[in-house]
């Protein structure tokens, strides 16, 4: 499996099989101190229709498409906010069975998940999570929610750091102490990540690929 974080809340990731995916691309000049995506993917899942989260028409097909057997998909409908969508809308979770590897996209989740919901990615393989709180659930959210759902990978998103992001939502260092505070193991990456999905409880911080 190849990960790559474009930054945001978009990510590359390469499956098993050979086929890339892109998770919720965001626009041109949408999000601060990010240059475009330029991802590059056989298939794009868009959690919700914000342009910071759904340029689906920017990504590009590799230059030789994949054409075997597609993943199976699952979309969990949630809500971008903790009233029912009221102020934000809708959010999908996207889960991607990759060879028995489930992974997890949380999109703009800002809401708490039924027990149902739950059980559908608990024990997830990867869980990519929104961490920054303001238009998502916050640190200590994502936290509780990690541990309802019980990832072996979990990696932090949609965050501000330096020179980048939204200034109204936070970083990431609150959510990987609560992560850390726990004993798991933590890995940091530059922006991308290859191989094997690492063994037992860890914590993947990856820093934007495409930071200005």
């Amino acid at each position: 499996m190849e990960i790559t974080y474009i930054g945001h809340a978009c990510f590359v990731i390469k499956l098993s099989t050979g086929m890339s995916v892109c998770f919720d691309p965001y626009s041109h000049g949408s999000v601060p101190g990010l240059s475009d995506a330029n991802a590059v993917a056989d298939q794009v899942f868009c959690s919700h229709s914000h342009r910071d989260h759904s340029d689906s028409g920017s990504v590009r097909k590799p230059a030789v498409p994949y054409t075997g057997e597609k993943p199976e998909v699952t979309f969990i409908n949630t809500f971008h906010d903790d009233v029912g969508g009221a102020a934000r809308g809708k959010n999908d979770i996207t889960i991607v069975n990759d060879n028995g590897k489930k992974i997890v996209h949380m999109g703009d989740i800002g809401c708490d998940l039924t027990d149902e919901q739950t059980a559908l990615i608990k024990g997830c393989d990867l869980l990519m999570i929104p961490v920054g709180g303001f238009y998502t659930i916050d640190s200590k959210k994502a936290y509780e929610l990690c541990q309802k759902i019980d990832p072996a990978v979990v990696i932090p998103m949609h965050y501000s750091g330096d020179g980048f992001g939204y200034d109204v939502i936070s970083g990431r260092e609150g959510f990987a102490d609560l992560i850390r505070a726990e004993g798991i193991r933590q890995i940091v990456d530059s922006g991308s990540f290859a191989g094997s999905l690492p063994e037992g409880k860890t914590l993947l911080l990856m820093d934007p690929a495409r930071k200005m």
